[in-house]
């Protein structure tokens, strides 16, 4: 791999890993600033080129990933946003910042709008610049499987989220039906983008950009916002079956599990057998990832799953030596490669 020329070292680390079998130091994904990297060009004056001019964006990825040294297990890949599109129905717009979508009203005596139609132009804007950034990617860095929202989370912004959680109590089945077609949908754009990803690429599925997370095997990965104001009850009923029709498709399941309010959720997704990693992000009024969330990373891995950590490096060493390092994966930046090379090396003496 071009940007990473330890990846075969690094493979065999992941793998280990995912089979509980590593020994040593945890998994540890360091990133940090590199000199002699390309230089990033100017973003485009039109906001939606940002996101789907393949030119722009490929000139883009090539300058942050020459631009940093990636050490440990972190793997060079690249955020690939337009994957937002794929959303079922949704009117985007476009900010240098973001990608949102209009809220419609929904008329429950009709079928689901929530669909992927073959012809949508978004669709196939993403289609043709997925399929642009495969190829560049063969060989270089590691592309990943398409980010596509999950169908809870995009009729919560398609609908706005007071009327969607309205619906949740007043038109159950047409709901329930309606996110199970999304993420139907969803699911065969993804095997269509990917079926074609790997005539290009061995790195075709996996997380890229955002947590980057490899295995040897194909797994999906997903979320629910929502969830954090969803009862156990409503998860049960409107966000469990798009998780096991995922985990069925798709098999293994990593998992990102975002504030506090929806750890009550934590239970339930660890009873699901495809269920293999977890990935918390606490929310801003909550202390970052680190030494006072402890309880609830070996609550995680006392159940056998992986645990994965988005941390500083400051608090990074503080809890490794605290954790089973069979089942846990670290990510952080340091300012510098020698910063980097210094907190491996003192994993390893650890």
């Amino acid at each position: 791999m071009h940007y990473k020329h330890d990846w075969e070292t690094t493979k065999a680390r992941l793998k280990a890993l995912w089979n509980g079998t590593i020994t040593g130091r945890p998994c540890m994904a360091v990133t940090a600033p590199q000199a002699g990297g390309g230089k990033s060009p100017a973003a485009p004056a039109n906001p939606e080129d940002r996101w789907l001019n393949q030119d722009w964006i490929i000139a883009q990825l090539h300058a942050g990933l020459s631009s940093t040294w990636w050490g440990g297990e972190a793997i060079p890949s690249y955020l690939l946003m337009a994957g937002w599109l794929v959303s079922a129905g949704g009117r985007p717009h476009f900010s240098q910042e973001t990608i949102w979508f209009d809220t419609f009203e929904v008329d429950f005596q009709k079928p689901s709008p929530f669909t992927i139609e073959e012809k949508d132009p978004w669709i196939l804007k993403h289609r043709k610049l997925y399929q642009a950034v495969a190829r560049e990617s063969a060989g270089k860095f590691f592309l990943g499987h398409p980010l596509m929202l999950p169908a809870n989370d995009l009729l919560s912004m398609h609908m706005g989220t007071t009327h969607f959680l309205m619906a949740l109590m007043d038109e159950p089945a047409w709901m329930r039906a309606a996110i199970l077609q999304a993420a139907r949908d969803q699911h065969e754009e993804r095997l269509r983008l990917q079926a074609e990803a790997k005539k290009l690429t061995p790195y075709w599925y996996g997380n890229a950009g955002w947590m980057p997370f490899w295995t040897p095997q194909p797994f999906a990965s997903t979320q629910s916002d929502v969830s954090c104001m969803l009862s156990p009850e409503l998860f049960e009923q409107f966000v469990v079956p798009e998780l096991d029709f995922m985990g069925n498709a798709l098999g293994a399941m990593w998992y990102h599990l975002d504030g506090y309010d929806a750890r009550q959720h934590l239970p339930r997704l660890l009873s699901l057998p495809y269920m293999r990693v977890i990935q918390y992000t606490p929310t801003p009024a909550e202390p970052p990832n680190g030494p006072a969330h402890l309880d609830f990373y070996q609550t995680i891995q006392k159940a056998g799953r992986i645990v994965h950590i988005d941390l500083s490096a400051e608090n990074l060493l503080q809890l490794a030596g605290k954790l089973d390092p069979a089942l846990l994966m670290l990510n952080t930046s340091c300012a510098s490669e020698s910063e980097g090379r210094t907190l491996l090396q003192k994993a390893e003496r650890w």
